[in-house]
């Protein structure tokens, strides 16, 4: 039987590319809960999840379904473009706060970090709420595009009026 480096078998997450334990690791490391951003074919999803030896427990989630049902996100405007990744994650950030955490770890996962994406969108959202996660301001993407301007002049308005709605629900 073979007993080489390259003739153990993987981890099974790892073996799908679906983790990458050592960033994972790091990300444990911290102590503090992670900000989980994903965004799929359809939305956007934020969690916040801490560590637990049993299995990961999600403290807060918003995803696209729950920015039209309670933070007044219009139906027919896409759930994961720019500003619907901002309002998530600035309702992701107001929910933490109110629960009483005031600091996070941004976890993207396996996705690609580009300079201004929907992932950073999120996080800009979450650290104007007031969430306290490193990051550099050099990411970040424009305010034109959190504000829609690339894609609609209406979507200003829809943000504004979103992130109201989620004042309201946090006072």
């Amino acid at each position: 039987m073979a007993h080489g480096k390259s003739q153990r078998l993987r981890p099974k997450r790892r073996r799908q590319g679906k983790t990458d334990y050592h960033r994972r690791m790091r990300l444990l490391r911290s102590g503090a809960p992670r900000a989980v951003v994903r965004v799929s074919n359809t939305q956007v999803i934020c969690q916040l999840v801490s560590y637990n030896p049993e299995g990961d427990s999600i403290i807060h989630s918003v995803n696209g379904k729950s920015l039209t049902e309670s933070f007044s996100w219009p139906s027919d405007v896409s759930k994961k473009s720019i500003p619907a990744c901002y309002v998530a994650g600035y309702a992701l950030g107001k929910k933490a706060l109110s629960s009483g955490n005031q600091e996070a770890v941004l976890d993207i996962g396996l996705a690609a970090s580009s300079i201004g994406s929907r992932v950073f969108a999120a996080l800009k959202g979450m650290v104007d709420a007031g969430l306290e996660i490193p990051h550099g301001e050099s990411v970040l993407p424009s305010e034109e595009r959190i504000n829609g301007a690339h894609i609609d002049d209406s979507i200003s308005s829809m943000v504004e009026t979103s992130i109201k709605a989620i004042e309201e629900a946090h006072q």
